[in-house]
């Protein structure tokens, strides 16, 4: 039996204690923790669970103003886009006018 169970014996796990050259503990956070950059920015990011806080967020959202540079710039493109598809698509315009 004694022959046995040095073949079948699992070994204990050993552990392992890594403590990095460089690491300086007193900084801030954990240095193996991976955080994107700008999660401090998002309002998305640990957003309250629930109807209510859900609501709420989403509120404040509303609330926020956004870029209007962008907003016209994304309707700009947005416009060439589409006339690009109806030339493609060879739409005809005067079924519009009389």
């Amino acid at each position: 039996m004694s022959i046995l169970k040095k073949f079948t014996r699992i070994g204990k796990n050993r552990k392992f204690d890594y403590k990095p050259r460089f690491y300086d503990d007193k900084g801030k956070g954990n240095p193996y923790k991976i955080e994107p950059r700008f999660d401090k920015f998002r309002s998305t990011v640990n957003s309250p669970r629930g109807i209510k806080g859900k609501f709420n967020s989403a509120i404040d959202d509303v609330k926020t103003q956004g870029d209007r540079n962008l907003k016209i710039r994304l309707a700009v493109i947005l416009a060439i886009l589409i006339l690009i598809f109806l030339y493609i698509i060879d739409f005809d315009i005067s079924i519009f006018f009389k």
